[in-house]
């Protein structure tokens, strides 16, 4: 049995039962990102608002109450799909919003400390400045109650329809805006301009909401390098750059920290020296990515499901970092490659200068597995696209290896990843759609704490031109210990 805290902020693991989370619905600035402005807002593709909410995300709301938060939702299933037509239940301005304080919508708290007069006119000023606003606009911000304000600097927008700025898209990707480690939250530092916005309202919120007024002295910040500002504007390794999809929390003595296309080595140079100050963790593994835009984070490369079972992209396992499918001549050829490829370095706060160093992903894993996790069952992976060409690259953009653990071994994945399913029932676990899951959670038939090594698919045509799943869409907050 998982041990229970009281604790309102705890994460020692990526697969313990999920408690409490912060999450943000697809909000009307999700319907703005045109064509020419996709990719500089982070996405591949516009998106249909309509579907990406009514028939995809809203889907993960109401799993994550049912596994959460039960009398928000349980025997009131048919009430809310009553109001499908206006959707009142999903909407934090609204006063039939669900406001759950396990399920915790970012709109909502920010909506909330935007009713404090001081907050809201340092929050205004700070807004204005990094988006270069009018004193005028700056006047019609001031004029909004906390909750109109809250929506307007999400999605860029005021009641009119009238637009002073551009949305913040990716608000949705919750886990980039800062990671919970043990007690601890480790503020991200955004490396794209785009969430420069998210990352100065998530701020106000650790630092000001009523949910985390007991942690504040817990909140770290990463500080910049010395002379940052005389530093080259683009590619600079010396600039702090961090995103919690780069952060895994293993164990409660153990993080891994990715460089990656989005956190840079400067970052992990620093994290790894203030969360060891702090005695935060005990070990803290590096593991470097190529910086492409197709792994972007380590957490679109791997993630955990169980103590023992991890999904992951093939091309960083033991057997693809040896060349053991290619010809000598191959092997040679490119053997001189590996550093580009992957790299992994772990440090111990007992020992920082004897790091250890591993040149294989599966082998960092199954040593997480049986060292930090005290695993006796056989260290088990499951391949993206079951390991093979082209389908393990397709299934990997689309996220197949961005798993949210609900608990232990019962994970939410997307529909359209066919051959990572594949895999799953090879592994022997369950597959569900999520609608078939909601009806049978509703009538009784299932119960959470009753399901195990289950994949729970979940619809996906709109969401994963997104370009993250629900791993990325979820910044958990507490999860209960494993034993």
């Amino acid at each position: 049995m998982s041990k229970h805290h009281t604790s309102q902020l705890q994460v020692t693991s990526e697969v313990g039962r999920l408690r409490r989370l912060l999450v943000h619905s697809p909000d009307s600035g999700l319907g703005k990102v045109v064509p020419s402005k996709a990719q500089d807002w982070l996405f591949e593709d516009i998106v249909h608002l309509e579907t990406i909410r009514r028939k995809e995300y809203d889907f993960y709301t109401k799993i994550l109450l049912y596994f959460l938060d039960p009398p928000k939702i349980k025997g009131h299933l048919k009430d809310i799909d009553a109001e499908k037509s206006n959707r009142d239940f999903y909407k934090p301005d609204n006063d039939s919003f669900f406001k759950s304080e396990k399920v915790i919508e970012l709109q909502w708290l920010l909506g909330e400390i935007l009713g404090d007069h001081d907050i809201k006119i340092k929050l205004v000023a700070s807004v204005c400045a990094i988006e270069g606003c009018s004193y005028n606009t700056q006047k019609k911000l001031l004029a909004l109650d906390g909750v109109s304000l809250a929506k307007t600097f999400i999605s860029g927008t005021l009641s009119n329809d009238e637009m002073l700025f551009a949305p913040i898209p990716n608000f949705i990707f919750t886990r980039d805006i800062g990671i919970v480690i043990n007690n601890h939250i480790l503020l991200n530092k955004p490396a794209k301009k785009a969430r420069t916005r998210e990352a100065l309202i998530v701020k106000y919120i650790f630092f000001n909401h009523r949910l985390f007024k007991d942690y504040q002295e817990n909140v770290i910040e990463l500080p910049e390098t010395s002379h940052h500002f005389l530093l080259p504007r683009d590619g600079d390794d010396k600039k702090v750059t961090l995103e919690g999809g780069d952060v895994m929390v293993v164990s409660r003595d153990h993080i891994l920290i990715g460089v990656s296309e989005r956190t840079s080595w400067e970052a992990a140079h620093q994290a790894i020296n203030i969360l060891f100050e702090k005695n935060v963790v005990k070990k803290i593994s590096i593991v470097k990515i190529p910086k492409k835009r197709d792994y972007m984070h380590i957490d679109t490369v791997f993630t955990q499901v169980k103590r023992n079972v991890w999904v992951m992209l093939g091309i960083f396992s033991k057997k693809s970092m040896k060349h053991e499918d290619s010809d000598a001549v191959q092997r040679i050829l490119d053997g001189g490659k590996k550093e580009d490829k992957l790299k992994i370095i772990q440090f111990r706060k007992k020992d920082i200068d004897n790091p250890k160093y591993f040149d294989n992903l599966e082998d960092l894993l199954q040593d997480i597995s049986e060292k930090d996790l005290n695993c006796q069952e056989k260290v088990r992976f499951i391949y993206s696209g079951n390991n093979q060409f082209p389908y393990d690259a397709r299934e990997q953009w689309t996220d197949s290896c961005n798993l949210l653990a609900l608990k232990e071994g019962v994970v939410l994945g997307y529909d359209r990843n066919d051959k990572t399913i594949e895999a799953f029932k090879e592994s022997g676990f369950q597959v569900i759609d999520a609608h078939l899951l909601i009806e049978r959670l509703e009538n009784g038939k299932m119960h959470p704490d009753k399901i195990e090594d289950t994949v729970i698919l979940m619809p996906s045509a709109e969401l994963s031109r997104a370009r993250g799943g629900f791993h990325c869409m979820s910044m958990p907050l507490l999860r209960d210990e494993l034993d």
